[in-house]
């Protein structure tokens, strides 16, 4: 399970150890240690600070993926892919994460609340 919760982080993304084995963090980084599959992507697994257990190496993936980062740690709310987006199988490269069915909006439009700006409740 935690292994295929990997594999569905798409490229350009992150995941913490605690969103692949939620309440127990440690076994996601135990059983990523011991796999000696080439193609789980393990670099896309971070620390919930966004600083990275595997050093330098993981730094030069992750940027050759376009992760982005705030000095040594990767920017988490930026590159951190929400549950919602990995359950619906989201393969996408922009940073913008809209909710499936949820029109886009204008950069800067509206206040958050779903409601246009100016109006009272309704």
């Amino acid at each position: 399970m935690i292994l295929a919760r990997v594999r569905a982080v798409p490229e350009g993304f992150v995941r913490t150890y605690g969103d692949v084995s939620p309440g127990a963090p440690r076994v996601a980084g135990a059983v990523l240690a011991d796999c000696e599959d080439p193609d789980v992507p393990w670099h896309r697994i971070v620390r919930a600070d966004g600083s990275l257990a595997k050093g330098e190496r993981q730094r030069r993936l992750l940027l050759g993926e376009g992760v982005p980062f705030r000095g040594e740690r990767v920017d988490m709310r930026a590159a951190r892919i929400p549950d919602w987006a990995v359950a619906a199988g989201a393969r996408t490269t922009s940073r913008r994460r809209e909710r499936p069915g949820q029109a886009p909006r204008a950069a800067g439009a509206g206040n958050g609340s779903g409601r246009p700006v100016g109006r009272g409740p309704s």
